[in-house]
């Protein structure tokens, strides 16, 4: 029987338990997958947590991104083979006027030697990368794809600020906007990633526990301020990015590492006519055109060498625990992979 990871409560990482279950067989329009490599995603600290946007239901299986071979197929799929070497990307499941609901958290997850997973959900590798970088190319790149391509269009013209930088979601945006074109601002709090970030594309870094993030942007920009923001932070910070921010500036946010309430005056907002989208990788899932385009880009642009992901540490599935604490840490710079045997 496969190992699989359950949490019976919600709470801290070692709630997460490595548990023997019977195979599952996919049902209509499904695919399971051998599991060879789980990419890890602040989402599921955030449901193993009980702070998620959708509740687990309990005894809740965990984790939306994998890579290995498929092993078996449900009734009517097409354009998958057994044999195929694939990835889950992340999804969540939709209602009619495209609400999240929790049922995909009740029916899936890949944490473990299998998954079972829905097959509009599962891309192809590409053949000349390893189960652990294909289990972590889907969450960054796709979710950068939908918000700085799909949606911002940015190009040579562009002044990209990355906040949060290090982490693999915001390193899959800066490598995307300086794909595309753009100067690239990276923000982190410390010097200790410094070298780092320049070494993976950013053209600029702001170290904002020493220096003011609207003042080095707007001298970076000679006076005109960020054209596009690609932010997991929110809260609080917010209002220094609408500061940072061009007239008609468009700020993206993709998470909520600051939990606190957004707290942004609205006269700026009104006399620099600030666009804000809030954004999420499972609408680039959702949508079957958007969902193509975005399958195509990644794909292409990873197996011709122009996106590199950066692995930052492994952690073998009996270590499932360590990966989520040491991703707690916020230590990495960009992303941890657990990998089975």
């Amino acid at each position: 029987m496969p190992k699989i990871v359950r949490f019976y409560q919600t709470g801290a990482p070692e709630v997460l338990k490595l548990i023997e279950e019977p195979l599952i067989a996919p049902r209509k329009g499904e695919v399971r997958i051998k599991v060879e490599a789980i990419g890890l995603n602040h989402a599921e600290l955030m449901l193993r947590e009980g702070a998620y946007a959708a509740d687990p239901v309990l005894p809740s299986r965990i984790g939306i991104e994998a890579a290995g071979t498929i092993d078996a197929l449900g009734p009517g799929v097409r354009g998958l083979a057994v044999g195929d070497k694939v990835a889950a990307v992340p999804f969540l499941s939709w209602d009619k006027f495209g609400y999240w609901t929790s049922d995909s958290l009740k029916n899936y997850g890949v944490y473990g030697e299998s998954a079972v997973v829905p097959a509009y959900t599962v891309a192809h590798s590409p053949a000349n990368i390893s189960a652990v970088e294909a289990a972590a190319i889907w969450c960054q790149y796709l979710t950068a794809w939908g918000a700085l391509v799909e949606h911002a269009k940015v190009g040579k013209k562009d002044f990209v600020l990355i906040t949060a930088s290090s982490s693999s979601a915001a390193l899959g945006g800066l490598q995307i906007a300086k794909l595309e074109g753009a100067t690239v601002i990276a923000q982190t709090r410390t010097r200790a990633k410094l070298d780092f970030l320049f070494s993976a594309g950013a053209d600029h870094v702001i170290v904002s526990d020493e220096e003011s993030v609207p003042e080095r942007v707007r001298e970076i920009t000679a006076g005109q301020g960020f054209t596009v923001c690609y932010d997991p932070i929110g809260g609080h910070f917010m209002s220094e990015l609408v500061t940072a921010a061009q007239p008609c500036g468009l700020i993206i946010n993709y998470g909520n590492l600051d939990t606190r309430p957004i707290n942004v005056p609205i006269l700026p907002i009104l006399t620099k006519r600030i666009y804000f989208k809030f954004h999420s990788v499972f609408d680039s899932v959702r949508i079957p055109r958007s969902r193509a385009r975005g399958y195509k880009y990644v794909h292409d642009n990873v197996a011709a060498g122009r996106l590199k992901v950066i692995v930052d540490r492994t952690f073998p599935l009996d270590q499932v625990v360590e990966a989520h604490r040491y991703m707690e840490s916020n230590q990495q710079r960009g992303k941890i992979v657990v990998t089975v045997p």
